[in-house]
């Protein structure tokens, strides 16, 4: 079976189980700030560590201009927060640069940049790798990129989407070789679904999966039996 033949069978069994995501929208300033927060950390303490933050610095000029320890106390639900706090601050005065001017902080130029000028733009901003980039561009730009998590890189190598022991960094490429643009949003979060709820990274619930078909991990197992 052709590669793009299998992911578009998976999207759809994806779909019926968990249905079309509904579709967020965060200006891309915020939903940089929140995936560096999410970074080595799990979605509640993210989203604990993120309305802290908004909360204690309702705009991000303030955040910006805030004592360094004021902010890495706000955000210490994330975890890594003497990291993540000086991360941010730096991003945003990277920010502030491209309308020294005003201090105005956005990013939304990067929506009418060619994609990979927009990636690569964004991948040198400090503390920001390939996931983080891709988010920015996939949930705040419409762009069409391909973030892949730790469920992603999990349950696409044992589908046999991405070659074992490929890295999460190189799993991005090939990922948005493969899958069609138009799947990017839906495939993406159901995938992250379906490696929380079945495809577990130490007990795969494979006898419940209606993925067995097209898995290589389920079907290397049977054999084995």
């Amino acid at each position: 079976m052709k590669a793009r033949t299998k992911i578009r069978a998976i999207h759809k069994l994806l779909l019926k189980l968990y249905g079309e995501p509904e579709r967020s929208h965060m200006d891309a300033v915020s939903e940089l700030v929140c995936t560096i927060l999410s970074q080595n950390t799990n979605d509640v303490n993210r989203d604990r560590a993120y309305t802290a933050l908004t909360s204690r610095f309702p705009i991000w000029e303030q955040v910006r201009d805030a004592p360094p320890r004021q902010v890495v106390a706000a955000i210490r639900p994330a975890g890594l927060a003497n990291q993540k706090g000086p991360r941010i601050q730096r991003v945003l005065r990277r920010i502030t640069q491209l309308d020294p001017a005003t201090g105005r902080l956005n990013i939304d130029f990067l929506a009418d940049l060619p994609l990979e000028e927009a990636r690569q733009w964004l991948l040198s901003l400090d503390g920001v790798g390939p996931k983080t980039a891709a988010i920015v561009l996939l949930f705040s730009l419409d762009r069409p990129a391909f973030p892949v998590d730790t469920h992603i890189h999990r349950v696409t190598t044992r589908l046999g989407l991405i070659p074992p022991g490929t890295t999460a960094e190189k799993a991005h490429g090939i990922l948005e070789a493969l899958v069609p643009p138009e799947l990017y949003y839906a495939l993406h979060l159901n995938l992250i679904a379906h490696g929380r709820a079945v495809c577990k990274a130490q007990r795969p619930r494979c006898e419940v999966c209606p993925l067995q078909q097209y898995c290589d991990y389920f079907q290397n197992a049977r054999r084995e039996t």
